[in-house]
């Protein structure tokens, strides 16, 4: 590397002169090498391997299994959509690149505006590129439905970006979770294109299906998208296998078929109705409709495994968040009187629908807008568990509770934690 690191230096730009070419050189130099300015041997200081930069890269590593299974379900959606290749494994070719063509715009749109505006405040600022963002950029696209406008999308990760970071000073300040935020700015301001049945099936038209709403929604992707069937018709045609052209672009869904949630399903009939479409299998490996990373429960749990093995994550927030949702599904079973109630729902159920474990996992545990204690984190997990809970059984107008819940809390996280330091200090004081 000796050989690269010299070539670098050699063409490193002038800060003064060109200050926004050398925040992009920095940028690249420390993603490739570690700053040599450590500390000195001598001392107390804790010497570690590991700076910044590596920890987020450690963190985009633990959702890759997410990005994987996240882009081939949404070829398998959509191809269970129009009733083709209905079986999980079929088509396996045509579900993944579909899943690549979906997902790849919505990856670079979400990276090209956050890490744009991070290079831009950097340059005007004076201080190298700052990491947050590698982490950010990598969630947004899992919180995200498939046809997401990318208009929207980069509305929306430059509102989160700047009111909800770069305001308050940059990485490290925010309030706020600012991957949530992005998507928190889409549901407040465009509904429609982020909620119902018809915005987790990717590529299909209003007709068959009245509830499938807006044609220009899905009649706008499939003609961004057109031209990169094509391409891979020409791979697949040459390689012998089945290609998008056999099947009609833009089909209708199939009759009969429903692009409901478990999570709508629940509302509309409680979990007689969840069973009657999806099974728990297919709920618990995520062959479902969904967020493009929430729907694979033991891919989620691997990457929150890899965290706290990583030293990254707080296992504090994941198990008391975790018990604070066991907690009141049980409170609400107690609570039912009818089976077919979104309260009767098994408190086991919760874990199965929506995205609990992928808010746990990667969202929950943001250290800089959870608590820092370790009772501040019992707490934080624990209501959130509560809280989340709560929004998504009892608000009739949400049938998620997650995203609100975790907001909800960033904000009194520097309470809990200045409580629990008031507490310890007053314990000290009264053994003095």
């Amino acid at each position: 590397m000796k050989p690269v690191l010299k070539f670098l230096e050699r063409i490193e730009p002038d800060k003064k002169k060109s200050p926004f070419l050398h925040t992009l050189y920095d940028g690249f130099f420390t993603f490739l090498f570690a700053p040599d300015s450590v500390t000195s041997k001598g001392g107390v200081h804790v010497r570690d391997g590991m700076d910044l930069k590596r920890t987020m890269v450690m963190v985009v590593l633990a959702m890759q299994l997410c990005y994987l299974f996240g882009t081939y379900n949404i070829g398998h959606q959509h191809f269970a959509a129009i009733g083709e290749y209905t079986g999980f494994m079929e088509g396996f070719h045509l579900k993944l690149f579909h899943g690549l063509i979906k997902m790849l715009p919505i990856f670079i749109v979400a990276h090209v505006v956050g890490l744009g505006i991070e290079f831009w405040y950097a340059a005007k600022k004076g201080h190298p590129i700052e990491e947050g963002f590698l982490v950010t950029g990598a969630l947004i696209p899992l919180l995200m439905p498939p046809d997401i406008p990318l208009w929207m999308l980069a509305l929306a990760v430059a509102f989160a970006v700047i009111i909800g970071k770069e305001a308050f000073g940059g990485t490290g300040m925010n309030v706020l979770n600012v991957a949530l935020l992005a998507r928190v700015f889409i549901f407040f301001a465009y509904p429609g294109d982020i909620s119902g049945d018809e915005v987790w099936i990717s590529s299909i038209t209003k007709e068959g299906l009245e509830h499938f709403a807006s044609p220009y929604y899905h009649q706008s992707a499939l003609d961004l998208h057109g031209w990169a069937h094509e391409f891979f018709d020409w791979i697949f045609g040459a390689m012998g296998l089945d290609t998008f052209s056999a099947i009609e672009v833009g089909k209708p869904v199939a009759d009969g078929y429903t692009g409901a949630t478990p999570l709508a399903l629940a509302k509309s009939g409680g979990w007689p109705e969840v069973l009657s479409v999806y099974s728990e299998s297919q709920m618990f490996w995520g062959a479902i409709p969904g967020s493009i990373g929430e729907t694979c429960k033991p891919f989620i749990l691997i990457g929150a495994a890899m965290l706290i093995a990583m030293g990254i994550a707080s296992w504090r927030v994941m198990l008391s968040m975790f018990l604070g949702a066991l907690l009141t599904g049980l409170i609400f079973n107690a609570a039912a009187g009818d089976a077919a109630s979104y309260l009767a729902v098994p408190w086991w159920g919760h874990f199965y629908m929506g995205s609990f474990f992928f808010a746990m996992a990667f969202m929950a545990t943001d250290p800089v807008t959870a608590a820092s204690t370790n009772t501040g984190k019992w707490i934080y997990g624990f209501l959130i568990g509560v809280v989340g809970m709560i929004v998504r059984v009892l608000n009739p107008a949400y049938p998620e509770g997650w995203m609100l819940a975790i907001l909800f809390m960033n904000v009194f996280a520097p309470l809990i934690d200045h409580y629990v330091l008031e507490s310890n200090i007053k314990k000290r004081l009264s053994r003095a």
